[in-house]
């Protein structure tokens, strides 16, 4: 923090495998996920203010161009936190938007965690304890985790969370068609049975023994998210077909697909030959982030 103003990356959050274990008598699906993030992030950005406001830049702030800032959820998660705790949410909030929106990375939700995350430390709150969670887990599901910020897995509905073995090195590639996604529409899609949780307690070695272990474990969205927007599965064929790739697999309910190698060198001579080839398509490298403290 410096003269009272605040910057805090919102990584991308990435479900290594997810598996839908059930579904609730309310509709609402259960889950067990490996989550982990990626040093490719959105920034946000507080200042103590007179009132609050919100401002958005970036390569993807259009999406907000037309909407009411108040529905936004750094605003929403500005407003409840506020409330929580029985103070006015006299902030300037910017948010700089580098990730695309509804594509499975848990932008919008990195945000509104950002924003507790930054908040919690500005009116001297514990960012983890039950107040700022329990927020958390009333603006979205994957806040909570957003929220943690690293490698866990992740229950129920998303909101209960577990520790996981740590994970190693790895580069990761992220690519996206560039057309949204609805997340509710995937799941209403998704057919067939439900999964197993397979959760692991050995840390891999590698990210090649990382790739292995994912590979026995899937996304049980990815044919329904395919049903949706079919250039899914040509984003998922170029990642598979680049080379070190070590396995190609979908993040979240979509769009946004991702693949692991080696280090992030090789994950970024795989980036530009995918780019070269789909000028229009959303491509970033980075690498595998254990805790997103360390980004900020």
């Amino acid at each position: 923090m410096a003269g009272g103003t605040l910057r805090l990356a919102a990584p991308a959050k990435l479900n290594l495998y997810l598996h839908v274990t059930g579904k609730r008598a309310d509709g609402y699906h259960l889950l067990d996920s490996l989550v982990a993030f990626v040093d490719i992030a959105d920034g946000v950005t507080i200042v103590p203010a007179a009132a609050l406001s919100f401002t958005a830049d970036g390569p993807f702030a259009r999406a907000f161009a037309h909407e009411d800032p108040a529905g936004n959820l750094v605003v929403r998660a500005a407003r409840e936190l506020a409330a929580a705790v029985g103070r006015e949410p006299n902030v300037a909030l910017s948010l700089t938007k580098n990730l695309p929106v509804a594509s499975g990375i848990g932008g919008g939700s990195a945000d509104a965690a950002a924003c507790l995350k930054g908040l919690a430390r500005l009116w001297d709150i514990d960012p983890v304890g039950e107040t700022v969670m329990k927020v958390a887990a009333k603006l979205g599901s994957d806040i909570p985790a957003c929220l943690a910020g690293r490698v866990c897995y992740m229950g129920g509905v998303g909101t209960e969370l577990a520790p996981a073995p740590r994970l190693p090195e790895a580069g990761l590639l992220l690519v996206n068609p560039g057309i949204g996604l609805s997340t509710p529409a995937v799941y209403r899609a998704r057919q067939g049975a439900f999964t197993s949780a397979m959760r692991f307690d050995a840390p891999p070695k590698d990210a090649r023994a990382l790739a292995a272990l994912l590979a026995e474990r899937g996304n049980d969205l990815t044919d329904a998210a395919i049903g949706q927007v079919p250039e899914i599965a040509a984003v998922l064929t170029a990642i598979g077909g680049a080379e070190g790739n070590l396995l190609p697999r979908m993040s979240g309910s979509g769009a946004t697909c991702f693949g692991i190698f080696e280090d992030k060198a090789a994950a970024s001579r795989a980036a530009a030959a995918v780019q070269a080839a789909n000028a229009n398509w959303w491509v970033a490298a980075g690498r595998l982030v254990q805790d997103a403290a360390e980004l900020n």
